[in-house]
């Protein structure tokens, strides 16, 4: 179990994620389809090419996911009670097909839960960046943790 209790967080708290992940058309293709997302900006290399960025963007919403994937395994694998929100979601710049991506997360806020004994709430902000150092993905995301058991 690799992600930390409740307790274990501190405000200030940066962890720099391991895992970084190549965008493939194949995971553009595949995710954009499953969520019936028709922009051609995802699918349609013509007009994709024809478009102000001349390429492929990846769908924006894969990227928040991977982003929030990524950082799974290092905060609440193992210690999740729920996700109770994501606020202030933004993208900055594009992704491309073949950008290669890593995420950072940084505890902004921590509260232990007043209705649940033996829980708190984190709050994190997510920042995905890609191969250049360019943020291309934010977000806050408040999850109820346990804290450490007795």
């Amino acid at each position: 179990m690799p992600g930390r209790f409740f307790d274990e967080w501190e405000v200030g708290d940066v962890v720099q994620h391991d895992l970084r992940r190549t965008v493939t058309e194949t995971d553009n293709l595949l995710f954009t389809t499953l969520t019936h997302n028709t922009q051609p900006l995802h699918l349609d290399a013509e007009a994709a090419r024809a478009s102000e960025f001349g390429q492929i963007l990846v769908n924006g919403t894969y990227t928040f996911s991977l982003m929030v994937g990524i950082t799974v395994g290092d905060t609440t694998a193992g210690t999740l009670v729920a996700n109770l929100g994501y606020d202030e979601l933004r993208m900055p710049k594009p992704v491309f097909l073949g950008d290669t991506l890593r995420a950072e997360s940084e505890v902004v806020e921590l509260r232990p839960s007043k209705s649940r004994p033996g829980q708190g709430i984190v709050t994190w902000k997510h920042r995905m960046l890609n191969q250049r150092g360019e943020l291309v993905c934010e977000c806050l995301r408040s999850a109820l943790l346990r804290s450490r058991p007795a």
